[in-house]
């Protein structure tokens, strides 16, 4: 069971349900390293140990699917210890896990660090972390009402 916690004391429970692919048996389940950790680290569920030289990207799979509610997606984040500390960091981040996939979550990796990183089977590679999603309804109109920013874009202030 998932449990949000919104300000003001309202808690919020969704359940998202996970199954172990055949095969990764001994590989752990997501899991929060802390009490008030927002994501659940993810972990390799690779064969062999696979090698990520430098500018390399590569696919990792983790071995399980999950089931969540329509009114949730889930984040795919790089781990910061990995960024910081070996360059290793998620392409696409953060990657959406919409509530309809039924696939294998898989994180897209890649080293932007100076030596080759060797992934292991078990080891944490990625957070992943569940958000709430509203329902949008998109209306075309002729006129957007004004503002003061209006249509500054990339550097408009200056900095």
């Amino acid at each position: 069971m998932l449990r949000l916690k919104i300000s003001g004391g309202i808690s919020l429970s969704y359940k998202v349900e996970i199954k172990r692919l055949p095969g990764n048996e001994d590989i752990v389940l997501p899991q929060k390293m802390s009490d008030l950790a927002s994501g659940f680290d993810l972990y390799a569920a690779v064969a062999e140990p696979l090698t990520l030289n430098p500018g390399e990207r590569v696919l990792v799979p983790t071995g399980f699917a999950i089931a969540m509610p329509a009114e949730l997606e889930a984040q795919i984040r790089p781990r910061s210890g990995l960024a910081f500390k070996h360059g290793i960091t998620a392409l696409n981040s953060p990657g959406t896990i919409d509530a309809d996939y039924r696939g294998e979550i898989k994180v897209l990796l890649i080293n932007h660090g100076k030596e080759a990183f060797i992934i292991q089977r078990n080891e944490r590679i990625s957070q992943m972390v569940f958000q709430i999603v509203p329902q949008i309804q998109l209306e075309e109109v002729e006129e957007l009402s004004d503002t003061v920013r209006g249509t500054g874009g990339f550097g408009h202030t200056g900095k």
